[in-house]
């Protein structure tokens, strides 16, 4: 399936697709996530983020994302 089939029949939203991007992109060298620090990445507020992550996290995709912990933002691990 191409990329663009990929992206037509997914049930993600445009900043859950950048978001779970990102996350595939980054969790070979990185382990634990900010949404603070996505959202600085990806112009999005934290809340953006921690709201968007909720859909990835309850998905099946190339990465599995868990909460992790909350201190002056919330924590994901993202295991690739």
């Amino acid at each position: 399936m191409s990329a663009t089939a990929q992206a037509t029949d997914s049930p993600l939203s445009e900043k859950q697709r950048r978001i779970l991007e990102y996350l595939e992109a980054n969790a070979d060298e990185q382990t634990y996530f900010k949404s603070r620090l996505i959202g600085e990445e990806l112009g999005l507020s934290a809340k953006e983020v921690g709201t968007n992550m909720t859909t990835i996290a309850d998905g099946e995709f190339a990465v599995d994302v868990e909460k992790w912990g909350y201190s002056s933002s919330t924590t994901w691990m993202v295991d690739a």
